[in-house]
């Protein structure tokens, strides 16, 4: 893989080897991988070498995240898969590094000084297939409005404030020019509550399971709308079903799920605890008639990715 994706995007051998030895580093079981230990991993002397391949390298990372969506589409591509929205942060001490600030991330599930990356996943549950394909750096407005911030931090001049639910749909669009197979997007509420995104991922055919909250409001038909939460209530005692959405790490991950009508070929998908606990519902669309049973998979690929 490295060779055919990686390898050409470095014109000179000493880079290319040290990405070789960097990439090999973070596949590595490390319990911390910075710049000192992936050195350390590499027998380099100090972490130098890895600095200058970070900071000073030469290469073409979107030419590289091009060439792993074909490699992903030749090699482990499947008309199953499913495309999962996602973020997570890393936290920051400083206030150099491009669009960082105060921000909640789940990383630390908090609000703290980090800067926030939305990552596109690509996963194919019956096959246990599961890869990251695609990135972007969230850049606040507060660094977007600051143009010279955005300069020494080496944000490109024609960077511009994008939201989370905008910098997934570009990836999603970048994922279907690629022609990387898959039937499905998951994600959760970021996502799921936004409807542009939602819009958009039905204007392109593009079907969805994405969690949304429990004020969300869904139509009830005749130009009403109703919570998530009431519509849930009203699902009937025999319309809950036990089904796994695959499985975890102590074997299957059992729900009771209902389903109920939210509008012309959309949902609302209900999962309930078997023991106790909160609900989470999930709005879905398909251009095709979807069972139950795949939409209680593709809600369960969304953990398929760890962050």
């Amino acid at each position: 893989m490295f060779a055919e994706v990686l390898a050409p995007a470095f014109g000179r051998r000493e880079p290319r080897l040290r990405a070789w030895s960097y990439v090999l580093g973070l596949a590595s079981g490390l319990e911390r991988k910075n710049g000192w230990t992936l050195a350390e991993y590499a027998g380099d002397a100090g972490p130098d070498g890895m600095q200058r391949l970070l900071n000073a390298a030469r290469w073409d990372e979107d030419s590289v995240r091009d060439a792993l969506s074909r490699y992903v589409a030749a090699r482990l591509g499947d008309h199953d898969g499913v495309l999962i929205a996602d973020e997570t942060g890393f936290e920051k001490t400083g206030k150099h590094s491009a669009g960082v600030q105060r921000q909640y991330t789940g990383t630390a599930g908090k609000i703290t000084n980090c800067q926030v990356g939305v990552f596109l996943a690509y996963a194919v549950p019956a096959k246990g297939t599961r890869v990251l394909v695609d990135r972007e750096l969230y850049i606040p407005r507060s660094w977007t409005d600051d143009r010279v911030r955005c300069a020494h931090a080496g944000v490109p001049k024609d960077a511009r404030f994008a939201t989370k639910p905008q910098l997934a749909k570009k990836m999603v669009g970048r994922a279907i020019a690629a022609g990387l197979p898959f039937s499905w997007f998951t994600a959760d509420e970021a996502y799921g509550d936004n409807g542009p995104l939602r819009d958009w991922l039905e204007g392109s055919k593009v079907a969805y399971v994405v969690a949304v909250a429990c004020d969300h409001r869904v139509p009830a038909g005749a130009g009403r709308t109703i919570r998530a939460d009431d519509l849930a209530a009203k699902v009937p005692v025999r319309g809950w079903q036990r089904l796994s959405c695959g499985p975890g790490s102590k074997g299957e991950r059992l729900y009771d799920w209902g389903l109920a009508a939210a509008g012309p070929g959309r949902h609302l998908l209900i999962r309930r605890p078997i023991s106790s606990g909160e609900l989470a519902y999930y709005r879905c669309w398909s251009p095709r008639p979807a069972t139950l049973a795949e939409l209680v998979r593709v809600a369960g690929s969304r953990w398929a990715i760890v962050m």
